[in-house]
């Protein structure tokens, strides 16, 4: 896929839509594009190879947009394999050409290639800058966004900041969706536990007048630009995007599901105005992580298992908490028919998370809801939507 951004800056990425699981885990029903660019001027730049699923075609562009002239540089902004992969091919094929890249990526570049190109490193450290012509590249260190050896590059004529993984996206460039729900659940999911690690970034980047930003994956954004850096501020800073209540459940037998299914009545009589329930089991597990950090309410409910948490129920927590999830308000429903635990391991995974308030109302069922229970869930509910 090729198109100009600039009249002297081209995307040269591709579409990929036979992958199934992005890192092989996350599920992309619409694909991923791996995004690479050339500056054309008195030097040639590219900007990061891609995975190698999309070799082939990548070099057919790379060769379509040069036309036989040199490649002078390659920036490597971030060393993961589905943005590296083609460093050694195209070394090869410009033996000319040198690879600006941080010095931490220059300690790792041979874990992942055969060939020694240390004679062609041109390892810059944080502000360094290259003329190019009429082009000049500034560089901006930008560790554990989301590895230790990423940075964004900021080209100060055309104001362009390339941004490695930052404000990435699941899905191809030609994928017709809203940009908010596909760039949340690719942060949370790859960048949400280095929340710190982006405010930074984002400090180190806020006096910059930047006019497009082009990132790694997904679209090149060049609108209302503070929509994105906003919620990226949101998101980083791990505020709730929204109010709301998000209801992350298992049942083994429908019991826990039929209280669920209860619980949003009541809720909805309480006055709650937005509820989005999931089934852990059968539900993609990356958007229920996207969901917990998006909404400022959450209400766990799971049967007891083998004397803990449901596995589904246990891979969430363990997710949210690896995520650093925090600043939330939490409620608790178990279900056990002899021996109810999973309101005792739910909060022992939930005590290692930061200001994380958990509602005083536990409701324990056991096997089917009784008029008990409604009773505790009518409490539950008027807790976790505060108020009378």
């Amino acid at each position: 896929m090729r198109f100009k951004i600039t009249d002297s800056i081209e995307y040269i990425g591709v579409n990929d839509r036979t992958i199934d699981l992005f890192e092989s885990q996350y599920i992309v029903p619409n694909g991923v594009s791996y995004n690479s660019y050339i500056i054309k001027d008195e030097k040639n730049i590219i900007m990061d190879t891609v995975d190698r699923r999309a070799t082939n075609e990548w070099m057919r562009n790379v060769e379509d947009v040069m036309q036989g002239e040199n490649v002078d540089y390659l920036v490597v902004s971030h060393i993961e394999p589905d943005h590296s992969a083609n460093i050694e091919l195209l070394a090869k094929k410009y033996p000319k050409m040198k690879i600006i890249l941080s010095q931490k990526a220059s300690e790792m570049m041979s874990q992942f290639f055969d060939t020694d190109l240390s004679d062609r490193f041109v390892i810059v450290k944080e502000g360094d800058t290259i003329e190019i012509g009429t082009h000049k590249l500034s560089f901006i260190m930008a560790p554990m966004v989301h590895w230790p050896e990423v940075m964004v590059t900021y080209e100060h004529t055309e104001k362009i900041l390339f941004t490695a993984d930052g404000f990435g996206k699941f899905g191809t460039l030609d994928t017709d969706e809203e940009w908010a729900c596909e760039a949340r659940r690719y942060y949370f999911n790859i960048c949400g536990k280095y929340g710190l690690q982006v405010q930074l970034l984002l400090k180190k980047v806020s006096n910059l007048d930047v006019k497009v930003i082009c990132p790694l994956h997904g679209p090149i954004l060049k609108e209302n630009l503070q929509y994105y850096i906003n919620k990226y501020d949101i998101w980083s800073s791990y505020k709730s995007e929204n109010e709301g209540i998000f209801i992350a459940y298992n049942s083994i037998h429908g019991n826990t599901k039929s209280a669920i299914e209860e619980l949003e009545v009541i809720l909805k009589e309480k006055g709650a105005q937005k509820i989005v329930v999931t089934d852990l089991a059968r539900e993609d597990m990356a958007e229920a992580i996207e969901d917990a950090f998006r909404y400022d309410k959450l209400i766990i409910a799971t049967p007891t298992y083998d004397a803990g948490l449901f596995p589904h129920t246990e891979l969430f927590l363990r997710e949210l908490q690896h995520k650093n999830y925090q600043n939330k308000k939490i409620g608790i429903i178990e279900n056990g028919s002899w021996a109810p635990m999973a309101a005792k391991c739910i909060k022992e995974i939930i005590s290692s998370m930061k200001n994380i308030e958990i509602c005083d109302t536990t409701v324990t069922i056991k096997t089917r809801m009784n008029n008990q229970n409604r009773e505790e869930m009518k409490k539950l509910a008027k807790e976790i939507i505060g108020g009378e």
